[in-house]
């Protein structure tokens, strides 16, 4: 099928055995590995990575030859120090989430005398246990503002949503899974955009599918006038109440809350 070329994970002049991974494909959302199909010398690589390829395209081309088994373990050899430029930029995104790229907005919650949303969710979750979900969401305003306006300054849409365990030394770890959702009061006033709707729509759908109670930092100024990008619709003022009697739900506010938030 069609595919975007992902990686290159040999050069040119390179003895390769069969079976060796030799380049990675995206196809369809999926990484897919071309391994060689013989043991041989590349002669010419006929992409680079970028390169979007049509079904039946000419990667690698490869001369048949004998190849030193000693050789060619060195030759493929791993390098575990090195980081891959995508997970790379993958892991200076999520650094960009967290309280220690926003010292700013930090700043700010302190002279009201508050504590930032991800202090809150840290401390009330078991230690190591909160899966994020959607950390890497931006408003939906690249319509007026840039992508790189939008990463530095609505990380996660203002919204913060997993799911972790809370006191499970106490009730163990199936009696203590819960949901977790904090809206983040130094991005866009914690107002709820297109995308931070649609984790919460994803989050009701969990916890109302493994029966998991939801706890929910609730502080925020309702409904964003501001997104641009795509039609919005959502479900939560429909689902959210259907997790009534369902669920526990427990609601925390410090500070002003509002509208849709309350």
């Amino acid at each position: 099928m069609q595919g975007t070329i992902v990686s290159i994970e040999v050069n040119e002049g390179e003895a390769v055995t069969d079976g060796q991974q030799l380049i990675v494909i995206e196809a369809m959302k999926m990484e897919h590995v071309i391994a060689a199909p013989l043991s041989g010398v590349v002669r010419s690589i006929a992409v680079a990575a970028g390169d979007t390829v049509p079904e039946g395209c000419a990667l690698v081309f490869i001369e048949p030859a004998e190849v030193d088994s000693a050789s060619s373990a060195k030759s493929a050899s791993v390098d575990l120090e090195y980081v891959r430029p995508d997970l790379a930029e993958v892991m200076e995104r999520h650094e960009l989430t967290l309280d220690a790229a926003r010292p700013e907005s930090v700043a700010r919650r302190r002279k009201t005398g508050q504590r930032s949303a991800r202090e809150n969710v840290e401390d009330l979750c078991d230690p190591g246990s909160f899966v994020e979900y959607g950390a890497l969401a931006i408003a939906a305003q690249r319509r007026r503002r840039t992508v790189e306006d939008l990463i530095k300054n609505t990380p996660a849409d203002g919204f913060i949503t997993g799911h972790a365990t809370i006191n499970a030394d106490k009730f163990g770890p199936e009696r203590g899974h819960c949901v977790v959702m904090a809206y983040d009061f130094t991005v866009l006033a914690g107002t709820q955009g297109h995308l931070n709707h649609r984790k919460t729509d994803r989050m009701i759908e969990f916890a109302r599918e493994f029966r998991l109670p939801v706890v929910l930092f609730a502080e925020g100024g309702g409904g964003r006038p501001g997104d641009t990008d795509g039609h919005f619709h959502t479900r939560t003022f429909y689902d959210f109440p259907r997790l009534s009697a369902l669920v526990p739900l427990v609601g925390i506010v410090s500070g002003r809350c509002y509208a849709g938030n309350a």
